[in-house]
């Protein structure tokens, strides 16, 4: 595809009268007192680490991929989006409104759930790595004679930890049952699994694979469960060209594994600091953000 990169690039937001409730690896939080907004900037992780380089138009597609998401899918459980729209979000936003065009998701607040939900459809990256050694998937027995990126028969459910610094850990659906309770992590686990194969039917018919991703759920201040931070988007999923795929070896995709890539190409130690990231990959990788936001959506943002 075409693309023209005069987009500038948003690495760290500044609303200095709205009150930042956190920064983290891409989005920036503000608190607004009844809810809050999640600005999606253009940063980048790999391995835990944030690169010093940004990918223009990163932020946006992932929060219009979610958004998109989130109205699809909102028959299956309630989200806590409130509106993308800036026009929609309160009158102190009105001063940001140019940067927080298309790139902010104005949503319900709600008490993060300490497990993140991960659903793998296929058999890639970590969990291609453990199969080798043990023919099993965080605990889960598996047959003999797998390949690398085979569909599974069943999604696997594999929640892990959420942890605020350092990397999360697998743990398994018991282990998350003592954590939640069990009625309601059989509840979560059902969900997402049905906003996974939702999300795939979806994304098939327009020519993505969704390999595996990750979901997070919450409670509202009526203690009602509702899913939250992003979803099915190219951060927290693995998106492949369908007419692409093909098992028994790695697949191309419209994710940021071509930043991880590269590092590994230059044996980067996945700790900081960052190095400096190719033009060749910024644009490459932009590029590809771009693409699964047009064949999800048939948004152009260029």
């Amino acid at each position: 595809m075409t693309t023209n990169f005069l987009e500038p690039v948003v690495l760290e937001t500044s609303f200095p009268t709205l009150t930042l409730k956190n920064r983290g690896k891409v989005r920036d939080i503000y608190d607004l007192g009844n809810s809050l907004l999640i600005v999606a900037t253009d940063r980048i992780s790999a391995f835990d680490v944030v690169m010093n380089d940004g990918i223009p138009y990163k932020g946006k597609v992932l929060t219009k991929i979610s958004s998109f998401w989130f109205e699809q899918t909102k028959d299956i459980i309630q989200n806590h989006l409130l509106s993308s729209i800036v026009y929609d979000f309160p009158s102190e936003c009105k001063p940001y409104w140019s940067t927080m065009d298309d790139r902010t998701m104005w949503v319900k607040k709600a008490k993060p759930l300490p497990v993140e939900c991960i659903v793998r459809g296929y058999i890639s990256g970590s969990a291609w790595s453990e199969y080798k050694k043990s023919k099993s998937v965080c605990g889960i027995a598996l047959p003999d004679g797998l390949v690398e990126s085979a569909k599974f028969d069943e999604p696997l459910f594999t929640p892990t930890t959420k942890a605020s610094v350092g990397h999360d850990e697998n743990i398994t659906f018991q282990q998350m049952c003592d954590i939640v309770g069990r009625d309601l992590a059989e509840r979560i686990r059902d969900i997402s699994i049905t906003l996974y194969l939702r999300g795939s039917q979806i994304a098939e018919e327009r020519g993505i694979i969704i390999a595996d991703t990750k979901f997070e759920f919450g409670l509202d201040e009526k203690d009602e469960l509702i899913l939250i931070d992003e979803i099915l988007t190219p951060d927290s999923s693995r998106f492949w060209p369908k007419d692409k795929y093909e098992p028994g070896r790695s697949q191309e995709s419209f994710d940021k594994q071509f930043v991880r890539d590269y590092l590994l190409s230059i044996n980067f130690d996945k700790k900081p600091p960052a190095p400096k990231l190719p033009d060749e990959i910024v644009f490459k990788t932009s590029a590809l953000y771009l693409e699964a936001l047009k064949r999800l959506t048939g948004i152009e943002l260029v």
